[in-house]
């Protein structure tokens, strides 16, 4: 196995908050699935979790080498909560395809959050 990529990304929570003020719904459904739309919203400040996971989609972004787009899009990358409540990532759509044809097996991320700030990191690893 080889690291086939890194990424790392931080958003200011603030930022968030004042996109799903302004635009609501139709920015929640562009860039997270039904999935993450209710977990997030079933949180005690759903802005610091969506915000989480927004960096998260960036730094897998990232460490695919891709950014958000053709090869990966926003609805392809769903951070879900594993069984021990660890973020996991599953991939969809064409990032599953690009990982599959690159031959990344797995991609970890971890995420954190504070009051002003979320931040997570990605490392996709792929066979030899």
């Amino acid at each position: 196995m080889r690291i086939f990529g890194i990424g790392i990304d931080v958003v200011e929570v603030d930022r968030i908050a004042s996109a799903i003020e302004r635009h609501g719904e139709p920015f929640l459904a562009r860039l997270f699935t039904q999935a993450e739309r209710d977990y997030c919203a079933a949180q005690k400040k759903p802005a610091l979790h969506y915000a989480a996971r927004f960096a998260a989609k960036e730094a897998v972004s990232k460490a695919l080498g891709t950014g958000i787009g053709g090869e990966a899009g926003w609805l392809d990358l769903e951070i879900v909560r594993g069984p021990t409540g660890a973020p996991k990532l599953m991939l969809s759509g064409a990032a599953a395809d690009f990982a599959k044809r690159e031959g990344i097996r797995e991609v970890s991320i971890s995420l954190t959050h504070a009051k002003e700030y979320a931040a997570a990191n990605a490392v996709a690893v792929a066979d030899s």
